[in-house]
């Protein structure tokens, strides 16, 4: 075997491309804000574990488990309105998209701060969401 094949076969293998996959890949049809919702009842709850706290360590592990969940209510938020929603449920719902950008402002807004108004403000987003979504699947 030649230098440059042996060299050749050795880049390939070590810079072969990466696989990945997302939501998306196979339209499997199954959306539901509940996923959102789960996270952000999870936000509030570190906010009232870290308010209720003395412990500093604890304290900061409510904050680090809040701003991780934080973010995923913002992924679920982002895969049901990149996903799921069409045009024509933003016509019937023209509130939709503020909507939306409203609650991905909100759960970003929980990360930097440990005040428990801010996530049962999400938590009312979510749920108007919510009700939108079902509206949806009815016809």
């Amino acid at each position: 075997m030649r230098l440059s094949s042996i060299i050749s076969t050795t880049i390939d293998t070590i810079w072969k491309p990466l696989e990945v996959s997302a939501h998306c890949d196979l339209p499997c049809g199954v959306y539901d804000p509940a996923q959102a919702r789960i996270e952000a009842e999870s936000v509030k709850a570190c906010m009232e574990k870290f308010n209720a706290s003395d412990d500093e360590v604890f304290k900061g592990r409510a904050v680090s488990i809040k701003e991780e969940r934080s973010d995923l209510v913002k992924h679920h938020l982002w895969v049901l309105w990149t996903d799921y929603f069409k045009p024509e449920h933003a016509e019937k719902f023209p509130e939709l998209h503020g909507l939306f950008w409203k609650a991905t402002k909100t759960a970003g807004e929980a990360k930097k701060t440990n005040d428990v108004s801010v996530a049962t403000r999400l938590l009312d987003e979510i749920a108007e969401i919510d009700r939108i979504f079902w509206e949806t699947k009815k016809g």
